[in-house]
């Protein structure tokens, strides 16, 4: 009887390595002079000061976070090269709600086959989303486990790992009635709710992948796999600016559960938000999925961020000063809301 191995188990070690040969680029890429080289190692290196950088209390912050199902709408299309970036931005945009500047990320790929060109275009969507975070990728895993996932499937996660001064740390804790709610644009879905986007596109109106969205300028795949928008030019810009700064009480991430409950999850008590919800335009993919799926109003709001994609919770008094800084940065940054009592 012949021997078994590892390959008759449904992993080939040398298509694997494959795989791991393309990846060393792609992380370089990212890296800025406070990645430690580590030849061969089993973990990766990051040197918090350094590179000009001295912190004179600093803490830690982490997120992890994954793409969802938004991975099915990439199989369906057969592009692999964006849900990365979902992944970087689903975690980076969680720690900058700290006021955190992002310093390294660590990725999961699992598989159950290996398929050398579907991780390189996954990492490269990751090493993508952590170029625009500034943030170096300097390490990951992929696993293969025939059995556990279905032939063409895979999932991916995430973790990032950021610093900030104690002193500068924003967590809500200041946020006083008065204050006022600035939104920041989202680039459409994000990677939130398509359980519901695949339920209304392609079980409920039967489109296809490739089928063209005449109001929308795009076909299904190119509208549903726009990359979520990371913010971390948006935060650094009023974060390295020490009068801006302080007047910063409160910053949301806006995914599952809309502006809300996102919002309402750093007010403190006694406080509450109220948004106005005529203050900025819908970006059209959100009534285009409401009209093809015949959602409610509340569902919609509930479920996705509606255009919003981060929420700066302000001292009034500076609300406009923030908000030109931010136009500055090209933002098209407006007043959605503010904080009254309950």
């Amino acid at each position: 009887m012949a021997a078994v191995t590892y390959k008759d188990a449904g992993v080939d070690l040398d298509v694997y390595e494959q795989s791991m040969q393309r990846l060393p680029a792609l992380l370089g890429r990212t890296h800025s002079p406070r990645v430690m080289p580590l030849t061969g190692g089993f973990a990766g290196l990051f040197q918090l000061q350094g590179d000009g950088r001295r912190y004179e209390d600093p803490v830690l912050v982490s997120g992890t976070d994954g793409v969802g199902t938004k991975l099915k709408v990439a199989i369906r299309a057969g592009r692999f090269d964006t849900v990365g970036i979902d992944l970087v931005a689903m975690c980076v945009n969680d720690c900058l709600c700290l006021g955190a500047e992002p310093l390294f990320f660590l990725d999961y790929l699992a598989l159950g086959k290996d398929d050398p060109d579907l991780v390189e275009q996954l990492v490269k969507g990751v090493s993508e989303g952590c170029v625009q975070a500034g943030a170096a990728l300097i390490g990951g895993e992929t696993a293969i486990m025939p059995d556990l996932y279905a032939a063409g499937d895979f999932d991916m996660a995430g973790f990032c790992v950021g610093v900030v001064e104690k002193s500068q740390l924003i967590d809500g804790s200041q946020i006083q009635a008065g204050d006022v709610l600035l939104g920041v644009p989202s680039s459409g879905l994000h990677s939130n709710g398509f359980s519901l986007v695949r339920k209304i596109v392609f079980d409920h109106a039967g489109l296809g992948i490739d089928d063209p969205i005449a109001e929308l300028g795009g076909s299904v795949a190119d509208v549903l796999l726009t990359p979520t928008r990371i913010y971390a030019n948006v935060v650094r810009a009023f974060m390295t600016d020490p009068t801006i700064r302080s007047a910063v009480r409160g910053i949301a991430h806006i995914t599952g559960g809309g502006l809300a409950e996102n919002v309402s999850r750093i007010v403190p008590a006694g406080c509450r938000a109220v948004f106005d919800e005529t203050s900025w335009d819908v970006p059209l993919v959100f009534p285009w999925l409401q009209r093809l799926g015949g959602v409610a109003d509340d569902e919609m709001s509930r479920v996705f961020n509606q255009g919003i994609g981060l929420v700066l919770i302000v001292a009034r008094e500076a609300a406009e000063s923030i908000a030109s800084k931010l136009a500055g940065e090209a933002e098209n940054v407006r007043q959605i809301g503010q904080i009254v009592r309950s």
